[in-house]
């Protein structure tokens, strides 16, 4: 399944707790459509002792967020992806600049 975010973009939040925060994707799951963003969608974990965390208590962690609430940000404005061939190449765009995105 093709999707508009991918792993490093930049992105901003349009609803929901963290609306208008802006962070950057660290991990994306297709198939849920869900996306993993830094600093956002922020919820507790109450662990137990164990080998990674030997004191145990409450692990505050970047819970996934559907990717249809996210915008990439592209030029400090969040902005739609569009899809052209360029060079023999299906590569994103932005539709406000109309610049390429790596």
């Amino acid at each position: 399944m093709k999707l508009h975010i991918k792993k490093g973009d930049t992105v901003k939040v349009l609803s929901g707790n963290s609306r208008g925060k802006i962070g950057r994707v660290i991990e994306v799951m297709p198939k849920e459509s869900r996306a993993i963003v830094e600093g956002v969608n922020i919820v507790s974990r109450h662990t137990k002792p164990n080998a990674q965390n030997t004191q145990g208590g409450i692990i505050k962690k970047e819970a996934p967020i559907a990717i249809c609430k996210l915008m990439v940000v592209v030029g400090g404005k969040p902005t739609r992806i569009g899809r052209k061939l360029v060079d023999g190449k299906m590569v994103r765009f932005a539709k406000k600049t109309g610049e390429v995105i790596k």
